[in-house]
């Protein structure tokens, strides 16, 4: 099998992306299962290299299809917005913004006409963002309207250390809002479109017949109303529906044990109902290992879950971890990027 060509778009250039783009780039360099590509002006990655001391050579490449040079080489595409003159470390600049931007915009287009097989995506900041002329909110705003998608949802990947051979997949039925405004927004039917949408999801990356759980809302799954009656007026009815389609869904589950549950090997997905409730318990688990996929696109893209760090910018101390899960987790979905494409694609 021909080795995925995987593009890494560093983010904003001058946080800490380059330079943890740069370390896994460097370790997976004499790999031939995958073949990484940094999306970045050729100097920003020079400096990056320059500043971990890392004894590699780097290779500017304008075709995709242009073969590994193996260890010890990152290629990068060079996308020639900065050129040398690159802005201060860890410092807001809205060329540093236009730089992410079009790094992002280049490496969809690849994935778009599969030219790649998809990309991991380093921290942007959306402030330079703006500054630089953009309107988009960020990275998921972005990729939706590059490739045409308007509906998105946000699986975390969390690695198991309890089951190491299982992963688990998080889901949120609601994102950005206050906490009411979420409790607010749950119904039967957006529950069950939630609960759709996951189960398919798992499917489209790899796993054949998903368990996915429901998380319940309230504390104790809502003690038969007790303590919230969302479990009986909403939930369950929810799981009931797509139980009786034939999905294999359980829940209403509490919260307190659903996580513990799917750690062990019980559940391959769990769908949360609300940001935090999915997000505390993926990153106290395992904060660096735990990685971000946006499923509803069309293109194969995971990406970190963390900041640009701009206070330990340029210094060469930046963790790479969850980029190095980003990536592994792009290497182990890219076999299923036709599925996610005509799953996807916009008719």
């Amino acid at each position: 099998m021909t080795a995925p060509v995987l593009a890494m778009t560093v983010g904003d250039p001058v946080g800490i992306g380059p330079e943890i783009t740069a370390t896994v780039l460097a370790e997976f360099s004499g790999r031939d299962d995958q073949h990484g590509v940094a999306v970045a002006d050729l100097a920003v990655m020079k400096r990056a290299v320059d500043v971990l001391g890392l004894d590699v050579e780097l290779r500017a490449i304008t075709d995709w299809s242009t073969p590994s040079a193996g260890q010890g080489v990152i290629d990068v595409f060079d996308i020639g917005v900065l050129g040398d003159d690159l802005p201060e470390w860890g410092v807001v600049d809205a060329r540093a913004g236009q730089a992410a931007v079009t790094a992002i915009e280049i490496a969809t287009k690849a994935a778009m006409n599969r030219e790649i097989a998809g990309i991991v995506t380093g921290p942007i900041n959306k402030e330079a963002v703006w500054k630089s002329g953009s309107k988009h909110l960020g990275h998921t705003e972005m990729l939706g309207e590059l490739t045409g998608v308007t509906k998105q949802d946000t699986m975390f990947v969390v690695e198991n250390t309890k089951v190491p051979e299982h992963k688990l997949q998080v889901f949120f039925a609601t994102r950005h809002m206050s906490l009411r405004k979420a409790i607010d927004a749950l119904t039967v039917d957006t529950q069950v479109d939630s609960i759709e949408r996951a189960h398919r999801a798992l499917q489209l990356y790899g796993v054949a017949s998903p368990r996915l759980a429901v998380a319940a809302l309230n504390p104790h799954g809502g003690e038969n109303g007790a303590f919230g009656d969302e479990e009986i007026e909403i939930l369950r009815p929810a799981v009931e529906r797509v139980v009786d389609s034939g999905l294999e869904v359980a829940g209403p589950i509490p919260a307190d044990s659903v996580f513990h549950q799917g750690l062990s090997g019980r559940f391959d997905g769990i769908l949360s109902q609300y940001h935090d409730q999915g997000h505390i318990a993926s990153k106290t688990f395992d904060f660096d290992g735990t990685i971000s996929v946006t499923v509803g696109l069309p293109i194969l893209r995971t990406s970190v879950d963390h900041g640009t760090a701009f206070d330990i910018a340029g210094q060469g101390i930046a963790d790479a971890g969850t980029m190095r899960s980003a990536y592994t987790a792009a290497i182990g979905y890219a076999p299923f990027v036709d599925g996610i494409r005509a799953e996807y694609l916009p008719k």
